[in-house]
C-alpha cells in the first residue's frame, strides 16, 4: 500500500523591504480568518491609539527629565575628572617635596665640604654644584606653586559645578515628581492596554504583525490601520478610494492596502460586510 508523502510548507523568511504585494499573499494564504485577522488589526491600532494618549499626557517631562539626568551626569563625570586632576597635582607635590629634600641633603653635604676646600678650584667646582642644585630647587619650588595654584582653580571649578548641581536637582526632582504623579495616575489602565496590546498581537502572524509595526513607524501620526473616510477616501492620507476597493474593503474578505499612502484600509466596526 502507497503511502502519501507530507509535504511540508515552506515559510518564507520576513523582509523588511518587501512589497505590500506579498503580504496580501500572505493574508490569502494563511488558514485564519482575513476578516478577523483585519478586525484584530483594527482592534491592534485602537490599543496602540490609547497607548499614545496616555503617554502623550506625560508630554514634554519624560525628555526634560531625560535631558537633566544627562547633565547632571555630565557635571559629575566633570567633577570626576577635576578631582582626578588635583590628585594628579598633589602626587606630583609631594613628589617634588621629596626631590627638596633629597636636595637639601645634597646642599648641605656640599656646603660641609666648602668647610674643608684645599684650592680655589676645588671651591669653584662645589660653588658650582651648589648653584646647580640651587636652580633645581627653585624650579621645584615654582612647579608646587603651580600646582597648588591649578589645584585652587580646579577646586573653583568643582564648587561652580556643585551650584549648579544644587539647580539641576531642584528641577529634576520637581520634574521627576511630576512625572511619576502622571504615570501612576495612568498606570492600572496603561498596564490594562498593554496587556490587551500583547493578546491581540499574538493573534497575527509574524509577518503581518512585522507589516504593522512597519507602517506605524514609517507615518507621522503612527496610524497603520485606519478606516473609510468620508465614505470614499483613505482615513490616513484622505486621497480617494477606488469604487473596487470601496467594495473590498467593506467586503471584509480582503486585504486592502492604500495605494498613496501605504496603510491598511478596513471597514468600521459598525459597517456590515456585503
Amino acid at each position: 500500500m502507497a503511502t502519501t508523502k507530507k509535504t511540508k510548507k515552506i515559510v518564507t523568511p520576513i523582509d523588511e523591504r518587501e512589497t505590500f504585494v506579498s503580504l496580501q499573499k500572505n493574508f490569502a494564504d494563511t488558514e485564519s480568518n482575513t476578516e478577523e485577522k483585519l478586525k484584530t488589526l483594527y482592534d491592534l491600532q485602537n490599543a496602540d491609539n490609547a497607548i499614545e494618549k496616555l503617554i502623550q499626557l506625560r508630554g514634554e517631562l519624560p525628555s526634560e527629565v531625560a535631558e537633566l539626568e544627562k547633565e547632571v551626569s555630565a557635571c559629575n563625570g566633570k567633577i570626576a575628572e577635576l578631582e582626578q586632576v588635583i590628585a594628579q597635582y598633589n602626587d606630583n607635590i609631594a613628589s617634588m617635596n621629596e626631590d627638596i629634600v633629597s636636595l637639601d641633603g645634597e646642599m648641605s653635604k656640599y656646603q660641609s665640604q666648602l668647610e674643608n676646600i684645599s684650592n680655589s678650584r676645588e671651591f669653584d667646582s662645589i660653588n658650582k654644584e651648589l648653584e646647580n642644585l640651587g636652580i633645581l630647587r627653585k624650579i621645584d619650588e615654582k612647579k608646587i606653586g603651580e600646582s597648588r595654584d591649578a589645584i585652587a582653580d580646579a577646586k573653583a571649578a568643582i564648587q561652580r559645578i556643585n551650584d549648579k548641581l544644587d539647580v539641576l536637582g531642584i528641577d529634576l526632582e520637581a520634574k521627576q515628581e511630576e512625572l511619576a504623579k502622571i504615570v501612576e495616575s495612568t498606570a492600572k489602565e496603561e498596564k490594562v492596554l498593554v496587556k490587551k496590546r500583547e493578546e491581540l498581537a499574538a493573534k497575527l502572524d509574524e509577518r503581518t504583525l512585522s507589516a504593522y509595526d512597519r507602517i506605524r513607524a514609517s507615518v507621522h501620526n503612527h496610524l497603520a490601520v485606519v478606516t473609510v473616510f468620508n465614505g470614499d477616501s483613505c482615513g490616513g492620507c484622505f486621497n480617494s478610494v477606488t469604487p473596487q476597493r470601496l467594495i473590498d474593503i467593506a467586503s471584509g474578505k480582503k486585504l486592502v492596502i492604500c495605494e498613496h499612502c501605504g496603510r491598511i484600509i478596513v471597514a468600521t466596526p459598525d459597517t456590515p460586510a456585503e
